[in-house]
């Protein structure tokens, strides 16, 4: 079995590498919707939402980076196009959102997505003790079913 300069199992870090890259993709999408409905929230609750969703578009720039480098850490290349992006991403796009109720709405549908991508990489990566995707992975997971839960209260759904 050939290893890696990490020491990780060269074929397995690769479809490590392939999902993070997914990941990306995906994140890329979550972050321009939240661009977007931070520029175009309308209402009473303007004021919260807009920092609110700052907040978030801000963390996801983080989380954005922290994949990108994760994967060239693994010997990978990030997609960086936003061809790649749309090709590779399964979140929706939310176009000219600007009421409350209907951004978190597109949130939660966001995020749950967003989890299902991370457990699986979380798997496979806990599968080659690749301690440093296994870390980042648990780290995002931790915060987004936090945000779940503050955005399903703040909409006042069931999780």
């Amino acid at each position: 079995m050939k290893h890696n300069s990490l020491g990780l199992p060269q074929k397995e870090t690769e479809v490590i590498a392939s999902e993070l890259n997914r990941l990306l993709a995906n994140f890329q999408v979550y972050y321009q919707n939240l661009r977007g409905l931070h520029w175009n929230i309308r209402g009473k609750r303007f004021f919260d939402l807009h920092l609110k969703f700052e907040e978030l578009y801000n963390d996801s720039q983080l989380k954005i980076d922290l994949i990108a480098e994760r994967v060239l850490t693994l010997g990978s290349t990030p997609l960086h196009t936003f061809e790649d992006y749309t090709a590779q991403s399964q979140l929706p796009i939310g176009r000219n959102v600007s009421s409350d109720e209907t951004a978190i709405a597109l949130l939660l549908e966001c995020l749950p997505q967003l989890l299902a991508r991370e457990r699986k990489i979380l798997q496979l990566a806990d599968a080659i003790n690749d301690e440093g995707t296994t870390s980042m992975m648990s780290d995002f997971i931790v915060e987004q079913e936090k945000t779940i839960w503050m955005l399903s209260a703040w909409l006042e759904r069931e999780i």
